[in-house]
């Protein structure tokens, strides 16, 4: 009897999700004889045993489309909201939905989050690969996630296009990319697109700092600047506020203690929804010049995927069909080099892929002059 694997999309949506789902289907279809079906709408979907099947035709077309043709969700297995006012532990009932199946494994494909998801039902023996998805390029454990290519390439020709506008008004343009726990879209579009300061959640920065950089180009001769900020990047003071009330949702000894300190923690960001405005309002009060906000937010996620994101995707994803025939299990596949290299979770699972501060896009921008606001 031919075995079935399942395939799911779960968090954001980000380009190259279809490319991966066409690589699991038809590679496990064509080189392993297996049955393919996907469920709708991420972990909500699989709980519901919301499902289709993936056959060659369905799996045909959707190379270069973006989002995911199986709809996505940030339901959490082990906390799902089921409409009685109290989150509910559903991993029993995604047991059930497997096993009606007998799906030799399901294939979850997503960022941080999906990664810990999957570790909780390998944990509860359910047959789980995962693969690496997000445009903030911060799963730990891989090189890159598909999805982040285009997203650099959106954001860095959103910052190509903002430079005639600033030196036709001469202003400071300030770029909100997103990220925000790890500064690798912003640092990586503000280099290409030739910002003159990048601020990223790495590397707290001193208002002043960057003042002082603009106006000193204006001496320079140079009536505008450009400002790349990631939508995570802090002041030295919200950052030990923020650091505090992480290691208290970090600590949490249970689920009541871990709701109440990530309500601190939502409250904090709730506070700083405004951040990049107000920075943009301080950095006209302290330069005299006239400075505008452009916030990219979702456009970054959208669109035709990249041809490296559908290489890596189509790489990734056949490489996973493979560990699942192999009944290599409980491991999100990663991009090592050329290599498609097989991670246990308990490795990736609640770690995240930060910029490091000797990294070589950041010494390659401190030689550039670029001021990163410290």
């Amino acid at each position: 009897m031919p075995r079935t694997i399942g395939v799911l999309t779960a968090g954001g949506d980000s380009p190259g999700l279809n490319a991966a789902i066409r690589a699991v289907g038809k590679s496990a279809q064509r080189s392993h004889g297996m049955h393919v079906i996907g469920f709708r709408d991420g972990f909500r979907g699989l709980m519901q045993n919301r499902f289709i099947r993936l056959d060659s035709e369905d799996l045909s077309g959707i190379l270069t489309k973006g989002g995911t043709v199986l709809g996505t969700s940030r339901e959490k297995v082990h906390k799902m909201d089921v409409g009685n006012g109290r989150p509910m532990d559903m991993r029993p009932m995604i047991r059930k939905v497997v096993e009606q199946h007998n799906l030799t494994a399901l294939v979850c494909l997503g960022g941080g989050g999906t990664q810990k998801n999957a570790l909780r039902l390998w944990k509860e023996g359910i047959p789980v690969v995962t693969l690496p998805k997000t445009i903030d390029n911060d799963v730990w454990g891989t090189d890159t996630a598909f999805g982040y290519d285009t997203a650099l390439g959106i954001a860095t020709e959103a910052v190509d296009r903002l430079h005639s506008t600033a030196h036709s008004h001469h202003r400071i343009m300030v770029v909100e990319v997103m990220g925000h726990n790890a500064g690798w879209l912003a640092l990586g579009a503000g280099l290409a697109g030739g910002a003159d300061s990048i601020l990223i959640p790495e590397v707290p920065y001193q208002i002043d700092a960057v003042a002082d950089s603009i106006l000193q180009r204006k001496a320079g001769g140079s009536s505008f600047s450009i400002v790349v900020v990631s939508e995570g990047a802090m002041t030295h003071a919200e950052r030990g506020e923020y650091d505090v009330l992480r290691s208290g949702v970090d600590q949490a000894r249970n689920d009541d203690d871990e709701d109440h300190a990530r309500a601190a923690l939502d409250k904090f960001e709730e506070a700083r929804s405004r951040a990049t405005e107000e920075m943009a309002e301080q950095l006209e009060a302290l330069t005299g010049l006239e400075a505008r906000v452009t916030i990219l937010g979702h456009v970054q996620r959208g669109g035709i995927p990249s041809a490296v994101d559908r290489v890596l995707a189509t790489r990734l994803g056949t490489a996973a069909a493979d560990a699942v025939a192999e009944g290599n299990l409980g491991v999100m596949i990663a991009s090592r080099g050329e290599e498609a290299v097989p991670v246990p979770l308990e490795e990736v699972a609640g770690r995240r892929k930060t910029v490091p501060a000797d990294h070589a896009w950041i010494t390659s921008a401190r030689r550039l002059g670029v001021n990163l606001g410290d």
